[in-house]
């Protein structure tokens, strides 16, 4: 992949010479953009990569935007292929589409930089938006085998994203002061009830890839996240490890996996769970792609036996881009929780969608969902079946006119609504996050 879409040239994705070889005048000795584009790419050639660098970046300051475009897009390159960083390659690229976003090459050029980070989701949404954008045919044959086969990866990498989370809502509990049962109304603890705070989110994943074959790897992942408050009774962490093979067959990648998955609340125990995971991708034209994903686990409850369970999860999505700088898609899925206790056992289904758009130099991400669930039988205490509806909808916001390096500013706002026939599970919830996210 690395080789073939190298090469490739379309036509208005670099600077016209005429605006490169213009030599001002009025100051004899100045060297022209030419001259300074000519002076990089020997040093680049020679292996003087600092040097060319230092030209490079001079030239993005020169008040023609083709002269810059071209500047980025030749620094980009240099990064990616000469001195395999990525992350800086990935940040070019991304600042011209900011300004051109209909750049095909250069979007084609993010896509490999993304595969070969090994964010692969990513990649592959830029390469529908390429298309979705319009190429020549005898690019888009190309580009569509090497989106199928993403066959040059990072062996390493991963993601971070820190956030300050003032919530309303940090444990998702009740504001009712009483919880009505068969023997009466209790008056519920203050910990039992709705609990605002200002916390601190963190989220990570990495992986590591190791090529099995020409068309598998072994892929270990690992992620954690927790929520941190004042009140350390009430942060909520959890972390998960998953190994298995992925295949690419034709147009399709299977991924299969296998690992244990904790949770910790009030910083103790609180489960502990091995799961399976199946997962199919398989593009359905063009601009979209399909992705059918099953999974089964025994999740050990420490704080309640009775509450142990295995729980098995499908879903099926469809992902689309709309045209270069607009795309989304949906998902469906239901859960089923067979629990030692049938008042804990459970069934639920939903379905979401989002839409994002490119604005400039910022990505807004909006999101919908909706879930029902049901319980197979009434616990005891209560005079009811559970039975829920849940309501969500976040709007987020990635600044990258304000990066600073690999980080980018992110803003989210969500809210949320349980309206549930017990009132303990009744709750509303609104949230925001303002931190910074980075890839590695």
């Amino acid at each position: 992949m690395i080789g073939v879409l190298a090469v490739m040239t379309l036509a208005g994705d670099v600077a016209p010479k005429s605006k490169q070889e213009r030599v001002p005048t009025d100051v004899p000795m100045r060297l022209s953009a030419a001259q300074v584009f000519t002076l990089a790419d020997a040093a680049r050639a020679g292996g003087d990569f600092a040097a060319a660098e230092t030209a490079y970046r001079a030239l993005q300051s020169d008040p023609d935007l083709e002269i810059r475009t071209e500047a980025r897009f030749r620094l980009g390159m240099m990064l990616a292929d000469d001195l395999r960083r990525y992350s800086d390659a990935a940040i070019e690229f991304r600042h011209i589409l900011d300004d051109q976003p209909k750049a095909a090459r250069v979007r084609l050029e993010l896509a490999r930089v993304l595969a070969l980070m090994g964010h692969l989701g990513g990649a592959e949404r830029e390469f529908r938006a390429a298309e979705a954008a319009g190429l020549p045919p005898e690019v888009e044959r190309m580009v569509r085998f090497f989106a199928n086969a993403l066959n040059a990866r990072k062996t390493f990498g991963g993601s971070v994203e820190v956030a300050l989370a003032p919530d309303s809502n940090i444990n998702r509990a009740t504001r009712s002061d009483t919880l009505g049962t068969v023997i009466g109304d209790f008056t519920l603890d203050k910990n039992a009830k709705a609990k605002s705070g200002i916390g601190l989110e963190l989220r990570g994943q990495a992986y590591w890839r190791n090529r099995l074959e020409h068309d598998a790897d072994l892929l270990v992942r690992g992620s954690v996240g927790g929520s941190f408050y004042g009140d350390t009774s009430f942060n909520d962490i959890s972390a998960s490890l998953q190994v298995g093979p992925q295949y690419t067959s034709g147009k399709d990648r299977i991924t299969l996996s296998t690992g244990p998955v904790w949770r910790w609340y009030g910083q103790q125990p609180y489960s502990v769970g091995l799961s399976g995971t199946a997962n199919w991708q398989h593009p359905t034209g063009k601009r979209s792609q399909i992705s059918l994903e099953g999974s089964a686990a025994h999740v050990t409850n420490k704080r309640n036996s009775l509450q142990t369970a295995d729980t098995f999860m499908v879903s099926a999505s469809l992902d689309r881009a709309f045209s270069a700088r607009f795309g989304g898609g949906m998902q469906i899925y239901g859960f089923r929780e067979k629990a030692r206790d049938p008042g804990y056992s459970l069934a639920s289904g939903g379905t979401s969608a989002y839409l994002f758009r490119e604005m400039g130099r910022a990505t807004l991400v909006g999101n919908i969902s909706y879930s029902h669930l049901e319980t197979d039988t009434r616990l005891f205490l209560y005079p009811r079946r559970r039975i829920e509806d849940r309501y969500a909808a976040s709007l987020a916001a990635t600044l990258r006119t304000l990066r600073v390096g690999p980080l980018a500013p992110l803003v989210r706002v969500k809210w949320e609504r349980n309206r549930s026939s017990i009132e303990v599970y009744d709750y509303k919830r609104f949230s925001a996050e303002l931190g910074v996210s980075s890839a590695f």
